[in-house]
């Protein structure tokens, strides 16, 4: 599931560490985690939807990744993107 241009531009602005930023790891992962949540979604009605799950858990994957990579280079801003996003409980 896509994500709205309009929806995306706002996650992306909500995101940004700097004015035209797109390619931060922070905008990367709230772009993931807004498709990640859309297609969790789309499960609760298509259950059956086994290609789409495959795609949900390649995104999941790259998101780990990418949050891994800021934890390592920066344990601040990965903790303040997580209690921002709600990703961990």
């Amino acid at each position: 599931m896509s994500i709205a241009a309009e929806r995306k531009k706002e996650v992306i602005t909500q995101n940004a560490t700097q004015p035209n930023d797109t390619g931060s790891p922070e905008v990367q992962v709230a772009l993931l985690s807004e498709r990640i949540n859309n297609l969790t979604d789309h499960f609760k009605l298509h259950s059956k939807d086994n290609h789409s799950r495959r795609g949900l858990l390649k995104m999941v994957s790259s998101r780990r990744r990418l949050l891994d990579y800021l934890k390592a280079k920066d344990r601040a801003r990965y903790e303040a993107l997580i209690a921002k996003l709600g990703l961990r409980r």
